[in-house]
């Protein structure tokens, strides 16, 4: 186990190292002066050379990518064009809002979309498995920014049961752990899960009909195991396969909410890489592609281990 562990830790290193190539180069490829959001219009040609020298543009790609990463392994993401202040404050307290309704909306996703998979695959043929896979394929097919808008519209201003917009009372951006606060992430969470209960209940429905139908269970059965020993059966071989969807799903979510987030001004990652793009802040857009790629990676080497503790054949394979 201790060796299989070893293996994929080193596997995911040079996969880190190809995620910041990619993130660095992907930035400087784009087109525009990454300076024109601080410059003014008259600046002279001496001012443009020294904020050049001061971010580090004036040297070679090489250089700068080098120097990027090794600041980079000691924390230090460089400083924002736009605000002046560290990237690595901005992207830690971008991602921790971020990590919040991922980690809720994964939850609610799996938990709907698990139980939908179960009772779709238990009844397959049914109005019932018809009527989750219905519920399933709406999940995914949704635009999720005007799901949200619809949410708001229903709970928001008709209802006035939550907030529209924002992370806490007054504008506030600091979190607690009250429901003053946990009532402006429900809606966003709730919007954010519908992609992953689509796709789990999808999965699992596949995964519970095909064990169902193996041979083994037919055996199983023939023995006389009652419905719940079938049923632990029927969990431990769908367990590995819909872990490995929920962690792909949960790093999905920490990268792909820049809609979601922008409809309700949340102030998480999403939030963030659409200022950073707006206002061409290339520290910043570097520093957070970078921390939510490899935050991706870091996932599905966890998702990878506990498939292991999950299936065992997997590491003897």
């Amino acid at each position: 186990m201790l060796s299989y562990l070893l293996r994929r830790a080193l596997y995911a290193l040079p996969i880190m190292l190809g995620v910041a190539f990619l993130c660095f180069m992907l930035v400087h490829i784009a087109p525009g002066d990454p300076l024109v959001s601080i410059l003014p219009p008259d600046a002279s040609a001496d001012l443009q050379k020294q904020l050049m020298e001061l971010y580090g543009f004036n040297r070679p790609l090489p250089v700068q990518f080098f120097s990027w990463v090794w600041r980079a392994l000691h924390g230090d993401l460089g400083t924002s064009i736009a605000t002046g202040r560290p990237v690595a404050g901005e992207v830690i307290k971008a991602v921790g809002n971020t990590m919040m309704i991922a980690a809720l909306a994964t939850l609610i996703g799996f938990a709907f979309g698990a139980l939908f998979g179960f009772v779709a695959g238990y009844m397959r043929g049914s109005w019932i498995d018809r009527t989750a896979s219905l519920i399933s394929v709406t999940g995914v097919s949704v635009p999720h920014y005007w799901l949200g808008m619809v949410l708001v519209i229903v709970f928001s201003v008709k209802l006035m049961w939550l907030p529209a917009t924002g992370a806490g009372p007054d504008g506030s951006a600091d979190w607690q752990f009250d429901w003053a606060h946990f009532q402006y992430l429900v809606l966003p969470a709730v919007t954010m899960s519908f992609i992953p209960m689509g796709i789990i209940a999808r999965t699992v429905r596949a995964l519970v009909a095909d064990t169902l139908s193996q041979e083994f269970m037919v055996g199983l059965r023939a023995r006389g195991l009652s419905e719940f020993a079938l049923f632990r059966h029927v969990l431990k071989n769908c367990a590995p396969t819909a872990l490995a969807v929920m962690g792909l799903q949960l790093g999905y979510l920490l990268g792909g909410s820049i809609l979601i987030e922008t409809v309700f001004s949340w102030p998480g990652t999403g939030f963030l890489l659409n200022a950073a793009i707006f206002q061409r802040d290339l520290p910043l857009l570097q520093g957070t592609i970078l921390v939510l790629a490899l935050f991706f990676v870091i996932l599905n080497l966890l998702v990878d281990i506990l498939q292991t503790v999950f299936d065992p054949r997997i590491e003897r394979g």
